[in-house]
């Protein structure tokens, strides 16, 4: 049995999507959750959202950037304030790039960087803030990766290159954080059916599930359970691992 009981988890997009899923999961396990998200009117709608569900549940919510070192190192130390300690954290924040089906010969370099600043460098901005407040105690940090970290899906070079990152970031930080006792993994979704993911169709086309064995898109219920395993006890031997939950896709 799962049980976060008391634990303080810091969260990154966790307005919506599979980030609201995972907070809505941890606050039932009994984590005390920060959320870090760019959207202050999405952080006001789920914190009301989640109250009304778990009205006993501890809840922190900053405006945040992971673009920007100094936003980051500040939600963190408040988090610290906050709950007292940090135990766990999970790095969600992500976005899909502006322009649709460019091979890397054609690729604008201006959406390459919004890409990579947000998708890259936002996990390490949050990965050294959290690392730090991590130091001498065990932890779990939780990135998010991607089937795109995996494989050559598409033609989206910022994406593609950003979630390879993210999972080589993860990796590293496994065997740096290892004998400290803070463990490092990643989760590597295929097609979830969340807003962003609704928001790309819309200019870029629906994406078809008929290639994965399960034949559906995942919902952002499912990513949270595998979220909460990898911050909990119960996977204290995994580190540097990065878990495909992609309905059968990378089979």
């Amino acid at each position: 049995m799962i049980s976060l009981d008391g634990k303080v988890v810091a969260v990154t997009g966790g307005a919506s999507g599979i980030g609201f899923a995972t907070v809505k999961l941890l606050c039932t396990l009994g984590a005390k959750v920060s959320i870090g998200d760019i959207s202050e009117s999405g952080l006001d709608t789920a914190k009301e959202e989640i109250l009304r569900l778990h009205p006993e549940a501890m809840i922190y919510t900053a405006v945040v950037d992971v673009r920007k070192r100094v936003a980051v190192d500040g939600w963190i130390v408040d988090t610290l304030r906050w709950g007292g300690t940090l135990d766990g954290a999970v790095n969600l924040a992500g976005v899909v790039g502006r322009f649709e089906d460019l091979r890397i010969k054609d690729f604008d370099e201006s959406d390459f960087d919004f890409v990579m600043d947000v998708n890259l460098k936002g996990v390490l901005n949050c990965m050294r803030a959290q690392i730090n407040a991590l130091e001498g105690k065990t932890g779990s940090i939780v990135n998010a990766c991607s089937i795109s970290s995996l494989q050559g899906v598409g033609s989206d070079a910022a994406y593609i290159a950003s979630k390879h990152g993210v999972l080589g970031l993860t990796r590293l930080g496994a065997i740096e954080c290892g004998s400290s006792g803070i463990r490092v993994n990643a989760i590597a979704p295929g097609i979830v059916d969340t807003p962003m993911l609704r928001k790309s169709f819309e200019t870029r086309g629906e994406i078809s599930t008929d290639h994965t064995a399960l034949n559906r898109k995942g919902k952002p219920e499912e990513i949270a359970n595998l979220i909460a395993f990898l911050l909990s006890d119960c996977s204290s031997f995994i580190t540097g691992a990065c878990y495909s939950i992609d309905g059968g896709w990378n089979c």
